[in-house]
């Protein structure tokens, strides 16, 4: 297997594992087709920071003029310093603190996603002792169904997120009256990993209606920040290509005087991202084979968390038996695995795996849980490689760390 024009064996040789493996060339298409897609109509992407925030990715695109979704103050601070325009900023989650509020608001980010009444009202005040009107959007639940995974749904009335679409024009209204907020648009975001098209135009349907009817009451909104979720082929299904996206929601938005805001992770870096791990033992035990690898959950939770499906494959491709297998890692949890009763080529002691579909939600989850030392990440371009994060090592499981004198 090759990573552009690398061997992976080479890599992994010269880096060691486990390793997060990142293709310069699949990152970049997948960002053009969405920018492709939607050319023809008023538009900014914003790249969801918490699918993968390594700077050298987000340069990447800053370069290629993409904007940023960020949830929280340090990744507001990774997507100023990669050169992310403040301007193409929108900064969404529920608990967004006073600092984080004045940090966005020093940053002149282009809106706030605001989910609810006390967090307005909270900006309200801060932007008043600032000095400045702050620029937002409220978050909207359009109560819509996805079909995907509960943990990474969001768009229901049950869920934290956003305000109940049928008291929005209560909201505005309050926000109309506070004398530092400045309404620029509406934000709604469903879910990830979701792999049809019918719920993105559902919630597109409820929010226009909020929109002209924001508008019967002298309430202009400028953008509509239609979130992220386009799922992507982790196993055999097919999800919709962004192109059969705007295709979908574009005829919709015609002649709405909308700039859309998307936010896209996942479709951008997930399938641009694979994780490499070494095959340390293996393991028989009544009728049950496993396969232990030298990665973990705290490498790649998505597995544990979600019961994610990730191809594994052999790094050296040949012709072998088919095993039924768990691929499992070296934590002290049942939980710590890649794959249960997983028909797959026989993997051999000491070779390298590789684990697809690694690059959303993988580093960026990952931990120091049984105090190991966290992946080396690294960025392939056509012949070369290099380095994008360094790998930690057990020094640096004491960074931070300060003994009181009386145990000196």
């Amino acid at each position: 297997m090759y990573a552009e024009d690398v061997p992976l064996r080479e890599i992994a040789k010269k880096t060691g594992t486990p390793l997060y493996v990142y293709s310069h060339k699949t990152l970049l298409r997948h960002f053009n087709a969405f920018r492709e897609s939607f050319d023809h109509f008023p538009h900014i992407i914003c790249f969801a920071l918490k699918a993968n925030p390594n700077a050298a990715l987000l340069i990447l695109l800053a370069k290629k003029g993409c904007g940023a979704d960020v949830v929280s103050g340090g990744e507001l601070f990774l997507a100023l310093k990669s050169g992310i325009p403040a301007r193409k900023i929108v900064y969404a989650g529920v608990g967004k603190t006073d600092e984080e509020i004045r940090y966005a608001l020093r940053s002149r980010i282009l809106m706030f996603n605001v989910e609810s009444a006390d967090e307005l009202l909270t900006i309200d005040k801060i932007a008043g002792e600032m000095g400045v009107r702050a620029p937002i959007a409220l978050r909207v639940n359009p109560d819509i169904s996805t079909s995907t995974h509960p943990y990474i749904s969001t768009g229901l009335k049950k869920h934290k997120f956003g305000i109940p679409i049928e008291n929005a024009v209560e909201y505005y209204g309050l926000a109309r009256e506070l004398h530092h907020i400045r309404i620029l648009g509406i934000h709604k975001h469903i879910g990830s990993q979701i792999t049809k098209l019918s719920p993105f135009v559902d919630a597109l349907k409820k929010v226009l209606l909020l929109v002209k009817k924001l508008r019967s009451h002298g309430i202009e909104i400028k953008y509509l920040d239609m979130g992220g979720g386009l799922g992507i082929p982790y196993d055999d299904n097919i999800p919709p290509h962004p192109k059969d996206l705007a295709q979908a929601i574009l005829p919709l938005l015609k002649n709405q005087g909308l700039t859309l805001i998307m936010e896209p992770g996942r479709s951008i870096v997930g399938n641009a991202g694979i994780l490499v791990t070494k095959v340390i033992y293996l393991k028989k035990h009544l009728k049950k084979e496993f396969v232990i690898v030298d990665a973990g959950m705290n490498d790649l939770i998505r597995p544990s968390l979600y019961d994610a499906y990730h191809q594994i494959v052999p790094v050296e491709l040949n012709d072998r038996l088919k095993v039924v297998v768990d691929v499992v890692g070296p934590i002290c949890e049942s939980g710590d695995f890649f794959a249960k009763n997983r028909k797959m080529d026989r993997p051999l002691h000491g070779e390298l795996l590789a684990i697809m579909s690694a690059g959303a939600y993988g580093f960026s989850m990952s931990s120091n849980y049984n105090s190991r030392p966290r992946a080396a990440e690294v960025l392939v371009k056509g012949k070369d490689f290099s380095v994008i994060r360094e790998r930690e090592t057990y020094k640096d499981l004491l960074k931070g760390i300060k003994i009181p004198g009386y145990l000196k």
